[in-house]
């Protein structure tokens, strides 16, 4: 086989598991808007932007004509405007450059000699009829909310990323990215758009002596996190094989913080099936546990939140019971200071029959009765009931108890008749189940009369 010939049966395998995980990705957004009703508009974009990448990989992609790029961003112009230079820049990104003070062309190298912007509506209607032709949903202009790509410090992103390669600016770069990309959308899309940015990033994850530093540690945790939000860059994340070893670690020798971010992070990578695998394999289920044992409310939270997510896929959820995720969700529950996430969990785990008995051994009939009445949150009163069923359905002793509750306070009759649909559907089920112990009891009663 010639080199070519190798290289294309080489690339295949990967190309051909890209599209297993794009049509994993649409299928999870189709749901989102047709089963949950999403109608956040960010949802049906990703959707459009899945199925056009998934389009060009099973078809070919076409190369966009370099004058269609901008010259700051690299990427396909939005708003094309016209310098007094003469050169045509994407509105967003040179406006920002001359916000800052550059009053030079970066192309022409010309002094401007004022900042008047004038748009390019040639250039702009080329850019739309080549995206009818090829099928590409035109780009919207830069939304303006919360600045454009600049940093605070009015240093260009790319200016930023070369920092990283200098250990006496690192700090100050990474506190500036920080920031940046927590504030700007646009910037951490931008970040995933071009291939090389986010691994010249991450190279300061090997750099001696600065992950020591609590604060870079930080500042480095939070940066990963909001530019994990932006859903493509979640993949690239999830792929580099230093990010999810770094925020594990961060999850168990990190300050309260760092911690806290780290876990959001792992919920945010967590969305994309293939990275709640990763997740799990390389350990985030035991410091993650521990997070939501002894973190402060927010750390709590977010740790709830990424066992949670990690804990929609079923290889993953003997892990969950195994590392102990029960008795502290359920403690959490119990001092009733993380309950509706905590339920979430638990019902969850409700066909695992050890995870179930723990609960019920440790008063968990009494207290989702107690839940089901008093609750105020929907999602929790369906969590309990749900929790309830499976106790009673394992353990009989549980089961009579359960019926006693019931007939002196009718809490589930109650659920059964006024509640949404979820629950009252579930509170439906638990009550056959203990209408067959009544009737069991009924007969038992009437052999011994006879």
């Amino acid at each position: 086989m010639d080199k070519s010939g190798a290289a294309e049966s080489a690339a295949a395998p990967a190309e051909d598991k890209k599209v297993g995980e794009l049509k994993s990705e649409l299928w999870r957004l189709v749901r989102l808007i047709v089963d949950d009703d999403d109608g956040r508009v960010d949802t049906y974009d990703e959707a459009a932007k899945a199925l056009t990448e998934l389009k060009y990989l099973t078809f070919g992609s076409p190369k966009v004509p370099q004058h269609f790029l901008c010259p700051i961003s690299g990427m396909l112009m939005r708003d094309p405007v016209i310098l007094v230079s003469g050169e045509t820049y994407d509105r967003a990104f040179i406006q920002e450059l001359l916000n800052s003070g550059n009053r030079t062309c970066l192309r022409s190298q010309e002094v401007l000699s004022n900042a008047i912007l004038t748009p390019n509506h040639l250039l702009r209607t080329m850019i739309s009829e080549w995206c009818k032709e090829h099928d590409i949903p035109l780009p919207q202009p830069w939304s303006q909310d919360g600045g454009l790509i600049t940093t605070i410090g009015h240093k260009p992103l790319h200016e930023l990323l070369d920092n990283m390669s200098s250990l006496s600016l690192q700090k100050e770069a990474m506190k500036e990215l920080r920031l940046l990309t927590k504030h700007n959308k646009a910037s951490r899309a931008l970040l995933g758009e071009k291939p090389d940015t986010i691994p010249q990033l991450l190279s300061v994850l090997s750099a001696p002596g600065l992950t020591s530093d609590p604060e870079f540690h930080d500042d480095t945790v939070t940066t990963i996190l909001n530019i994990s939000i932006h859903e493509r860059n979640k993949k690239i994340l999830g792929d580099d094989p230093r990010v999810i070893p770094f925020l594990i670690n961060s999850l168990k020798y990190g300050d309260m913080a760092t911690r806290s971010n780290a876990a959001a992070a792992l919920f945010s990578l967590s969305a994309l099936d293939s990275n709640k695998v990763k997740i799990v394999e390389l350990g985030a289920i035991k410091p993650l546990v521990q997070l939501l044992k002894q973190g402060g409310e927010t750390a709590r939270r977010d740790a709830a939140s990424a066992i949670f997510n990690i804990c929609l896929d079923p290889e993953n959820k003997e892990k969950a019971v195994k590392e102990g995720v029960v008795g502290v969700a359920w403690k959490r529950v119990m001092d009733k200071s993380l309950v509706d996430e905590s339920l979430a969990i638990l019902a969850l785990l409700q066909r695992k029959q050890e995870a179930v008995l723990e609960i019920g051994g440790s008063g968990g009939v009494p207290a989702l009765f107690g839940i089901i009445r008093e609750s105020t949150s929907r999602e929790s009163k369906e969590n309990a009931v749900a929790l309830l069923h499976a106790i009673c359905k394992w353990d009989p002793v549980k089961r009579r108890k359960a019926l006693e509750e019931e007939n002196l306070s009718n809490t589930i009759r109650t659920l059964c008749d006024v509640g949404h649909r979820g629950a009252s559907e579930k509170a439906g089920k638990l009550l056959l189940l203990l209408s067959g112990v009544e009737e069991r009891k009924k007969k038992t009663r009437g052999i011994r009369i006879l």
